[in-house]
């Protein structure tokens, strides 16, 4: 029995790279095993390969890791690493549809308060995937001004506006009445330090407000008490998810089983928003493979993500969907979203 050492892919020759390139290429495009005979059908404008020779070169790319043997079939499908191996270094970049580029192009002129959720929507309608949007980080976010509204006399409504119209409401309340008769006094010292500011530094800027000469310091403390309650990125967050039916559509996905793994995905939200967290920030295309999304309930989906800006905030995009997904084209969609976001949420910046 010959013994095979496991061959990193940069030692892969020309010819056991076209081949590995082409038997994903054909399992993005049919979701079915691939065999010699179609591969070498599939190639011989480029390679004049017998099928004999391709099986031999398939069964070494096999004992290297980078194609699997279903016991069921003949032909060979992807593994992780073989999806790894295209996505790094054998793929080329799809550019979008001129139809594709129009709504995309299109999302600049969304309502500013949905354009966020919207780009969920069209994501999941034009990559038949779960599409995923982050909203930035808010305290991160320039506070553009901060507004006090009396609701009673022990509760405050406090709306902070940030850069891109982008508005947040909490309400302060405190055991004993509040005089309310300088409120237009305390909101007008507040919006002096933290107009320009980004809203994590309510915390440092208000630590010393409350030895004011302001006449009213009750509204003034209650503010300062509550600061990393207003700055909390956690309260402010946002997620839009959609999608998320459309990965009914895909094959893979017809088996009771299968069918059973996307229902429970679809009811735990949870999981979804943890693995898009997990993701570190870039400023590229980023790629997670099955297995190193490092969830078992994901071991057979993909995500493909970016960051968009929002000045000295950013927020991301990403794309959940079999790891049987059109990479080229993927990643060139969600690139164009993010830039188109960024692009867009730049211009209302102050």
């Amino acid at each position: 029995m010959s013994l095979y050492v496991p061959r990193g892919h940069s030692e892969l020759n020309d010819r056991e790279r076209t081949i590995l390139k082409a038997v994903v290429q054909l399992f993005i495009l049919n979701a079915a095993p691939v065999g010699s005979r179609n591969l070498s059908k599939y190639l011989e404008a480029e390679l004049n390969l017998s099928s004999a020779t391709i099986r031999n070169v398939m069964a070494d790319l096999e004992s290297w890791g980078y194609i699997s043997h279903p016991h069921t079939s003949a032909g060979r499908t992807p593994t992780d690493l073989g999806y790894r191996v295209y996505v790094d270094s054998l793929m080329q970049l799809e550019s979008l549809s001129r139809s594709e580029n129009k709504i995309v192009g299109d999302l600049a002129l969304r309502p500013r308060e949905t354009l966020l959720r919207d780009t969920s929507k069209i994501l999941g309608s034009l990559s038949k995937a779960i599409a995923v949007v982050r909203v930035p980080r808010f305290t991160d976010i320039i506070v553009t001004k901060i507004e006090l509204f009396q609701l009673s006399s022990e509760r405050i409504l406090v709306v902070i506006a940030l850069a891109s119209d982008i508005v947040h409401t909490i309400t302060l309340e405190t055991t004993s009445p509040i005089d309310l008769s300088s409120l237009d006094q305390i909101s007008s010292l507040i919006n002096e330090r933290l107009s320009g500011k980004p809203l994590r530094q309510i915390g440092e800027i208000f630590a010393d407000m409350h030895e004011s000469s302001t006449s009213d310091r009750s509204v003034l403390r209650l503010f300062v008490e509550h600061a990393e309650r207003l700055s909390s990125s956690d309260e402010l967050a946002d997620i839009h998810v959609s999608g998320a039916q459309q990965l009914l559509a895909h094959p893979e996905f017809e088996s009771p089983e299968r069918l059973r793994s996307v229902i429970e995905l679809l009811e735990n939200e949870d999981i979804i928003i943890h693995v898009v967290d997990a993701m570190p920030e870039s400023t590229g295309v980023s790629v997670r493979i099955g297995n190193e999304l490092r969830n078992e309930q994901l071991a057979d989906y993909s995500m493909v993500s970016t960051t968009y800006r929002v000045g000295s905030a950013s927020g991301s995009i990403s794309l959940i969907g079999p790891k049987r997904m059109n990479y080229s084209r993927i990643m060139s969609l969600v690139q164009t979203v993010g830039d188109v976001l960024s692009s867009t949420l730049h211009k209302d910046l102050p």
